[in-house]
């Protein structure tokens, strides 16, 4: 089993305000310590997207995980991702959900991205005693939480849950390309790349387009 926190690889270190950033059990083991003996990570990704959901995973390490290659999912190639997602979710207690487009134009991107995360959280087997979040505080979860700015590359619980999360995602945009191609999304997978805003001047948007974004995609198209 490789120790906690091993990248492997030979990735040049991730640095955040002159602190290098590595995924170890630091933040589930002071949590045990605390005497919460379940503690899951979860992330999100898709936020920042022009098209698609947002899509949140909640995963539950065992004290027994290889944690070998785990590491925030920006981190890794696609390659990597899908092996240590496939890898996740055959040895770890694993819940998956999203908000799709309709919803966040509904509710909005931020209140989207909570939902998601909540219905992450409730598609465990069972609750969490305490769950780490990447980013800020998460309202009305069914379970006490800890934010982690910078979690998904510092806690391995939320790294796998990025990984997860990114793996579901891309799949789906995949999926979504096959039904509107033009767009490029099986490459950009949503987001605002220069081949997807020029797809959407020549084609308009699509019907997974984020109408809220509307301002947001004219600031970017012209």
């Amino acid at each position: 089993m490789a120790a906690p926190g091993a990248r492997g690889g030979g990735r040049r270190p991730l640095v955040h305000r002159g602190v290098e950033l590595a995924c170890t059990w630091r933040f589930e083991q002071e949590a045990r310590a605390l005497g919460h003996a379940r503690v899951a990570g979860a992330d999100e990704v898709g936020r920042g997207a022009l098209c698609g959901p947002v899509v949140a995973a909640a995963v539950v390490l065992g004290d027994g995980f290889d944690t070998e290659g785990i590491d925030d999912s920006k981190r890794l190639t696609g390659k990597q991702r899908e092996t240590q997602a496939e890898r996740i979710r055959g040895g770890a207690l694993v819940g998956l959900a999203w908000c799709d487009p309709e919803e966040i134009d509904r509710i909005n991107i931020l209140r989207a991205t909570h939902l998601a995360i909540r219905r992450a959280v409730l598609a465990l087997e069972s609750l969490p005693d305490l769950l780490l979040v990447d980013g800020g505080k998460v309202p009305d979860l069914p379970c006490p939480h800890k934010p982690i700015v910078k979690g998904d590359a510092l806690s391995v619980s939320i790294a796998a849950a990025s990984i997860v999360a990114k793996v579901a995602r891309d799949a789906m945009m995949r999926e979504w390309d096959a039904r509107y191609p033009g767009y490029g999304w099986a490459q950009n997978m949503g987001y605002a790349s220069e081949d997807h805003r020029e797809a959407i001047r020549r084609l308009g948007p699509s019907a997974i387009h984020r109408r809220s974004f509307h301002g947001i995609m004219q600031r970017w198209l012209f």
